[in-house]
């Protein structure tokens, strides 16, 4: 037996427009690579997060929206209820938004937190509990509000304009408004970041940065025109000192876009992410959110009914899914929006009102089954004695020590459009480190010289590790 490497069997997702060209899958697993030459392997996949259940909160939908006020408070929308939280999870409600199926922007001035939904603005005071709507004569409507030096600041649907509050407060002059000049079409969404107001348009965006000027504080900066627009108002994030979002311009759409100090974007998605991404139509209601976990930071966009996530770290693409219980199909992950409190990573989901902690050590998404999967590079040989993968083994279930949990595998003979049957092998009982995993007596494709694909997937409540594969082949 003579074992050798399965070169690319460890990587990010990259399933090609078509499969006989690449029909890598990376499923709930993400890619971490060695930072010291000592390490068995120079990458891993591990597992995804679970979804640990913080918090229940009560509205008609999803959670639109969730922020940090500071460390002992937090508010989250749910529907058209707004709750105030603690860091035990215990939920107040203090009032009523205009209810929406899309999401809902939040921003703080650290007196304040204001609320931009349905193209209204509301208030809530924290000392008194309150929810208030804006109502002012000069308000023009609001799509996505953010703060910046003292300053409230929003785009208005529609338009090429934005508003802006004055200094540390909601109130409005009829003149606090600014025109984006670059292009004539309208505005899509904002943020702000590193003290700079981002105001992306359907083709265009152009940044704004804060001035001495007491009738206009907020300019465009110099040369700071991209000729990029957004796609999507809620795929725009911050992350990774950056700031991230799904492209649009003249020439189409479904590019993923990272910015750049220089104001020149890069472009982070792989031909592979973008031909997945236009499967669906209407990119509009595409959603982003981030997070940073362990040595991670992760770009997590709903397009559809599909989740793609990219690692900044590695700079790879992976795929994340919910397994629907009732029937098995998989869908976008139940993450919608997510804020950093009481030390825990925590998401919102899109359907009801649970809050969720994103826990490494949880095993399952709020009870439900994870799905991960890998699908490695093609390989080619005469025939196919046995593959070996590399799994942390001996995971078990310190709850029933005496689970024994195992790994599936498929391969595909014709470019990843059939697959074989199932076969099993085990991943090891709680304390079993020392087994291997292995799968023999894989046959021969019919066809001489076929390239074969291998799919591996893991479907019980354990911490699931993969450092490489070796196969034993006839050349």
């Amino acid at each position: 037996m003579a074992l050798v490497p399965y070169e690319g069997f460890i990587g990010g997702a990259y399933r090609a427009r078509s499969t006989n060209f690449n029909a890598e899958t990376c499923l709930n697993l993400y890619p971490e690579t060695s930072a010291v030459g000592s390490s068995k392997s120079v990458a891993a996949l591990y597992g995804t997060p679970g979804l640990a259940l913080w918090a229940t909160l009560a509205g008609n939908g999803g959670i639109r929206g969730e922020i940090r006020f500071n460390a002992s408070t937090a508010f989250v929308v749910v529907g058209q209820n707004v709750y105030r939280l603690t860091t035990a999870g215990v939920s107040t409600p203090i009032g009523t938004v205009t209810n929406s199926a899309q999401p809902v922007s939040m921003a703080s001035n650290g007196i304040n937190v204001i609320i931009a939904s349905a193209g209204q603005l509301f208030v809530i005071d924290p000392a008194a509990n309150t929810v208030t709507q804006v109502v002012d004569p000069d308000f023009q409507g609001a799509g996505q509000v953010g703060f910046i030096s003292g300053y409230f600041v929003w785009n208005v649907p529609g338009t090429g304009r934005a508003q802006y509050s004055n200094l540390y407060s909601t109130a409005i002059e009829p003149l606090s408004l600014f025109t984006a000049e670059a292009s004539p079409d309208n505005g899509v969404g904002c943020i702000v970041d590193h003290l700079e107001y981002w105001y992306f348009n359907e083709t265009t965006t152009e940044v704004y940065t804060i001035t001495t000027d007491p009738n206009q504080p907020l300019q465009r900066i110099q040369g700071a025109v991209i000729e990029h627009g957004c796609a999507a108002a809620y795929s725009i994030a911050k992350m990774d000192n950056t700031v991230y979002w799904l492209g649009a311009d003249d020439n189409g759409q479904g590019t993923v876009w990272r910015a750049t100090g220089a104001y020149e974007p890069q472009r982070v998605s792989t031909p592979a992410i973008e031909f997945a991404i236009s499967q669906t139509s209407d990119l509009s209601g595409a959603i982003a959110w981030t997070y940073q976990q362990e040595s991670h930071a992760f770009y997590v966009l709903n397009v559809g009914d599909r989740t793609w996530c990219y690692d900044a770290s590695v700079g790879l693409w992976h795929e994340r899914a919910w397994r629907d219980p009732a029937d098995g199909t998989l869908h976008r992950h139940r993450g919608q929006c997510q804020m950093a409190f009481a030390n825990k990573n925590l998401v919102g989901d899109w359907q009801s009102g649970k809050v969720y902690e994103l826990d490494l050590d949880t095993y399952t998404d709020n009870g439900d089954l994870i799905v991960s999967r890998r699908t490695g590079a093609f390989v080619s040989a005469r025939s196919y004695h046995m593959l070996q993968v590399d799994f942390e083994t001996g995971v078990g279930n310190a709850v029933a020590p005496g689970y024994d949990p195992v790994a599936l595998l498929e391969w595909s003979d014709d470019g990843g459009h059939t697959w074989s049957n199932l076969h099993a092998a085990s991943i090891g009982k709680v304390g079993e480190y020392q087994l291997r995993v292995r799968w023999r007596r894989l046959g021969t494709p019919r066809r001489f010289g076929l390239s074969r694909v291998f799919r591996v997937t893991v479907t019980d409540p354990v911490k699931r590790i993969m450092t490489g594969a070796m196969l034993d082949v006839s050349a």
